[in-house]
């Protein structure tokens, strides 16, 4: 009987372990998006996009007099990354280039294009 007993508590340490290792990786945190939120205080609206060295993604149009939210695309990111932000006036004569930044995967982006 004692050795039944035994058996049982192992097949079932056993069990447990085995289910905790099958779930490990549905309890890790998914990966956040690296988020750039542009308050864009003029009131043209500006097409945003996000550079990396020689690389240039449009993330999309921030309309004049609000904020809006772009994903950094995962293309971008490689660990701790230097980037830099271009607003482009739709309707207007010159761009902006922001200073670069260094950007961690998960992190949010403050960009404010001040009035003109």
């Amino acid at each position: 009987m004692k050795t039944r007993l035994i058996a049982f508590t192992f097949l079932a340490a056993g069990a447990l372990a085995c289910n905790a290792f099958k779930h490990g990786s549905d309890t890790a945190e998914p990966s956040q998006p690296t988020v750039v939120q542009v308050d864009n205080q003029g009131f043209l609206d500006m097409t945003v996009y996000a550079a990396r060295s020689s690389q240039r993604v449009r993330l999309g149009i921030a309309t004049g007099n609000n904020k809006t939210n772009f994903n950094i695309p995962s293309i971008l990111m490689s660990g701790l990354t230097p980037l830099h932000f271009v607003a482009d006036p739709i309707g207007g004569r010159r761009a902006s280039v922001s200073q670069e930044i260094t950007v961690a995967p998960g992190d949010t982006v403050v960009l404010t294009i001040p009035p003109v």
